[in-house]
């Protein structure tokens, strides 16, 4: 299989990387995450500018026309710089559902703001109860003459405490777990009724307890199917899963990229410690560990635009698995070779260990993605 980059994807992928080599090293990194937001409001804007925020919308909705290998691309970059905006939240989960589910009255409205970046989403599904189940939706939503009247909590809203606008999944009919009944609504942040809880997560991101009481919407604030929304959101789950990998690769390249150069330059007895064949070793399972995690993240990327929703699962789920299994072979043998300044604030390997073990956790952990795939028949690599 030809996996060459395109000259406009090389292109692409040159940009973002001279971008945050040049302006997100890790002191960097740290300045951003203590600002308000919990990152840098300046970057958001040279992506803006960049056309980052653009990558996966079509030239007619004011995008580039880019697809899963671009967003790819933007996203193992990320990883690489351990990037702190929420380009996940925006762009990849809201304006996924926006790309998928808006109708073109409603693109025209609110994507031309996504893009430019003045307008930032989040996508408010995840519920306490739920766990990783995505047809788990207690928040409800009732008629209330041309519009709709929102109640309910939802849990860990990436970006949420940051987000101008909120897209939130609600329960138009039947039972809390029933697969029909669940609608997507656009819900202002600061609208009456909605209050918002952030707090730092554990890799030095941002999430949100959002609560809804008698939310009130207008009839244009639905997006697409208002009791036919469940394969919406696992179409753009799959998708986020996919750039999640890719970020994660990127993760994992620094980690071992890092751990190399340590076990080249650290001495013990008299030498590098890089000589003693036992860390050799150690440092090549990370390696075989990373490849096979890339190779994992191609396949995702190839079928995360895939229209068979049970193929594109499968495959998605298989590289979830590997990604999980992955991070932690090349996370823990990076602290471990690192010694004790592996998990110090000061630096930055534990820091890459802490995303890429979030990541695992995000929108189902290894193990609940392998009970995926058995049931589904499929075959992953052990």
């Amino acid at each position: 299989m030809d996996f060459d980059l395109s000259e406009e994807q090389r292109l692409l992928k040159d940009s973002v990387e001279r971008l945050l080599a040049d302006r997100y090293d890790f002191e960097s990194r740290k300045r951003y995450g203590k600002e308000p937001e919990g990152f840098a409001k300046a970057m958001w804007a040279a992506y803006a500018e960049q056309g980052l925020l653009a990558v996966p919308f079509s030239e007619e909705d004011g995008g580039i026309g880019g697809g899963p290998v671009e967003t790819m691309i933007v996203m193992e970059a990320f990883g690489g710089a351990l990037a702190l905006e929420p380009y996940l939240a925006t762009v990849v989960l809201a304006g996924g559902v926006l790309r998928h589910a808006a109708n073109a009255e409603q693109r025209a409205e609110w994507l031309p703001g996504l893009i430019a970046g003045e307008t930032r989403y989040a996508f408010a599904h995840s519920e306490r109860q739920a766990r990783y189940d995505l047809n788990d939706v207690g928040v409800t939503a009732r008629r209330d003459g041309d519009g709709w009247v929102l109640e309910g909590e939802k849990s860990l809203v990436l970006h949420g405490d940051s987000a101008d606008r909120l897209i939130v999944s609600a329960r138009t009919a039947g039972s809390r777990r029933d697969r029909d009944g669940i609608g997507l609504f656009l819900v202002e942040a600061n609208a009456e009724g909605v209050s918002r809880r952030g707090y730092p997560t554990q890799d030095g991101l941002r999430a949100a307890e959002v609560s809804l009481s008698s939310v009130r919407v207008g009839a244009g604030a639905v997006i697409g199917d208002p009791a036919g929304a469940l394969p919406v959101i696992e179409r753009v789950t799959d998708e986020a899963i996919a750039a999640l990998c890719a970020e994660a690769v990127g993760a994992m390249d620094r980690m071992h990229n890092l751990t190399v150069e340590y076990l080249k330059t650290r001495k013990q007895f008299g030498v590098t410690i890089g000589s003693f064949q036992v860390l050799q070793h150690r440092a090549a399972e990370m390696f075989i560990a990373l490849e096979q995690a890339r190779s994992m993240a191609f396949l995702a990327t190839m079928m995360a635009g895939e229209d068979d929703a049970e193929e594109r699962a499968r495959a998605i789920a298989g590289a979830k698995v590997q990604i999980g299994r992955s991070g932690r072979i090349v996370g823990q043998g990076a602290v471990q070779l690192h010694g004790g300044v592996g998990v110090t604030m000061e630096y930055s390997v534990g820091h890459y260990f802490k995303r890429v073990t979030m990541i695992d956790q995000l929108f189902g952990d290894a193990d609940h993605h392998l009970g995926r795939v058995a049931r589904m028949g499929g075959l992953i690599a052990a």
